[in-house]
């Protein structure tokens, strides 16, 4: 099997470059795939002089940045020569197998639709995210590329999110949900109800609605929703998590008696918080573009970076983009579209 090319956004994210350069760094060490670090090159430089880069490991200079701030779509034309741009267009040109940033995901989203265009047969991409469960993990999409999506949509979502489930994550014929208010059929507005009768009739694995709390017990490997109630559901669970551990800390570290008791629990405390953390998932792949693209969080450190690289070659040597044109094809759609009032 051939190297992989991974294109990362090194001037992309809350600790760019200097945490984008140590994860990018940590990837190429311990693999032999390579790694073409974009961006500025006199800043990169400077936290290259006293690091053992290897020799899978190299800058392209791209003089311009998108800021978090900046509109996606205006930014692209302003700055053509920006980290993120030019990144993408390595993918497009086959210089590069996948991208990687941590930058703005709007314009993450845009410049991967504009540059790299839709996998064939796909309407919408979808951003996919792992959600840790008691018994392992959960692939959920949208969280935040679309809005107002149709069942044709919801459809295509549970087709990429089976695909990377089963051909990533090693899961076995993955069972699929759709994320509703209530388990019966009948439950949720008209979008969800039309669509859980497209599913039920897809030939998927499909195993009925799944509501916010079941979601985290592992009922289902996949959970299909549109991507505004995908991204509310993923920023409820994340605050929840850190609301838990803040008051774990505020209310037992005072008590002298609770912090020998926590000295003790200190190392599953810290392995729970491993398997909490999204750094430790690395990136949310946007599936449904022609071409790989792993979205980072804007805050990611160094080993969400890491482990963002890694997803990204995994997916390529997979053939997550081939399979999922493959399957969508296989998948039996409503014969024609499904009306959703309002």
């Amino acid at each position: 099997m051939r190297p992989v090319t991974v294109a990362v956004d090194a001037m992309g994210g809350d600790y760019a470059p200097k945490e984008i350069i140590k994860g990018a760094l940590a990837a190429a060490k311990k693999c032999e795939h390579r790694l073409i670090v974009v961006g500025d090159e006199a800043r990169i430089s400077r936290y290259l002089r006293r690091a053992s880069v290897p020799a899978n490991f190299e800058v392209l200079h791209a003089a311009e940045t998108i800021e978090m701030g900046e509109n996606p779509a205006a930014a692209i034309r302003r700055k053509p020569d920006s980290s993120l741009v030019v990144a993408a267009r390595l993918v497009r040109e086959g210089r590069a197998d996948a991208m990687v940033s941590a930058g703005s995901t709007g314009a993450s989203m845009a410049v991967a639709s504009l540059i790299l265009g839709r996998a064939p047969g796909i309407d919408r991409p979808a951003i996919a995210t792992i959600v840790p469960t008691v018994n392992g993990q959960c692939v959920l999409l949208d969280v935040g590329a679309n809005v107002n999506s149709t069942v044709e949509n919801l459809m295509q979502f549970a087709v990429m999110g089976m695909v990377y489930s089963r051909d990533v994550l090693g899961v076995k014929n993955p069972r699929i949900g759709l994320l509703s208010i209530g388990a019966e059929p009948g439950k949720g507005d008209d979008l969800v109800r039309a669509t859980h009768k497209a599913l039920r009739d897809s030939g998927l694995n499909f195993i009925g609605n799944v509501e916010g709390g079941p979601l985290f017990e592992g009922v289902a490997d996949v959970v299909v929703c549109d991507g505004f109630v995908g991204n509310v559901a993923l920023k409820v669970a994340e605050g929840v998590v850190k609301l838990l551990f803040r008051k774990t800390r505020d209310r037992l570290w005072g008590n002298p008696w609770y912090r020998l008791m926590l000295l003790g629990l200190a190392p599953g405390l810290r392995r729970l918080h491993k398997e909490l953390d999204y750094a430790e998932y690395g990136g949310a792949p946007l599936l449904g573009v022609n071409g790989i693209c792993i979205v980072c969080h804007g805050s990611s450190e160094a080993r969400a970076i890491t482990n963002a690289i890694h997803v990204a070659i995994r997916a390529h040597q997979n053939d997550i983009i081939g399979r999922i044109s493959r399957c969508l094809t296989m998948v039996e759609a409503p014969p024609e579209p499904v009306p959703v009032s309002g």
